[in-house]
């Protein structure tokens, strides 16, 4: 269970990048959507896409 969905979805991101991965699949909601947005807007992420 994760406490911090923030601080996991932050270190997901970071450890992907770590690695060299250019895909990180990341569980949904609607704060994260919204920080995702700001991320690309500022240029930290170059693509990203939302499934159902």
């Amino acid at each position: 269970m994760v406490t911090d969905p923030i601080a996991d979805f932050l270190t997901r991101i970071r450890n992907a990048q770590m690695a060299g991965h250019r895909v990180v699949d990341i569980p949904a909601s609607n704060l994260k959507k919204r920080m995702t947005e700001i991320l690309y807007n500022q240029g930290y992420i170059l693509k990203y896409k939302f499934e159902d």
